[in-house]
């Protein structure tokens, strides 16, 4: 659930790791590793990475982003198809949301399932940590959230905009991408 920028904070504080990203942008880092995407956030999967003493830490960053995308493309290939999801990008969106809503993994297929009867309906997702994401963005999160909060113009705001933000929160992790392809049957 850490977002790209908590990710690249841990790594830029890891003493053994040359620091080879420090200077460079999300858009430059997503450059040099062969990502064809302009937005990093979601795309590096979360897990404990063992590296030599000095190793790059855009060496990190390329084995994080390669990992990511076999998950993902193995999930939609065995995703439920009844889940109103169009490309493995939106899957990763809403696993990212999953994810941060979540604290036990066995929670997590419920609330897939909630919010893709969310989605098939059309309405609001109302989750708090499309806000909570949106002020970080924004860099007034403050740790609260308040009533006014909910009516901020960002497109991740899901209490404005219905179906999914334009991008992920955060990193899904396994849990999270095999709930959204295979939510609780639950109706409500």
């Amino acid at each position: 659930g850490k977002t790209f920028r908590q990710f690249r904070a841990a790594l830029n504080e890891h003493p053994d790791l040359a620091h080879d990203s420090l200077k460079l942008g999300d858009t430059e880092v997503l450059a040099r590793l062969g990502a064809g995407e302009t937005h990093p956030e979601g795309l590096f999967f979360p897990d404990t990475y063992l590296f030599h003493k000095g190793s790059s830490d855009l060496d990190v960053l390329r084995r994080a982003y390669k990992a990511m995308q076999p998950r993902l493309a193995a999930a939609w290939e065995r995703r439920d198809t009844t889940v109103p999801l169009k490309t493995p990008y939106e899957l990763l969106i809403l696993a990212s949301i999953v994810e941060k809503e979540t604290g036990l993994p066995a929670d997590r297929p419920h609330v897939a399932a909630v919010f893709a009867n969310l989605l098939r309906r059309g309405m609001l997702l109302q989750t708090d940590p499309t806000i909570i994401y949106a002020l970080r963005k924004a860099d007034s999160w403050d740790g609260n959230i308040r009533k006014r909060d909910l009516t901020i113009e960002s497109p991740y705001n899901t209490y404005r905009y219905p179906g999914l933000p334009p991008g992920p929160i955060g990193a899904p992790g396994r849990e999270a991408l095999l709930a959204v392809i295979a939510p609780a049957d639950v109706k409500d």
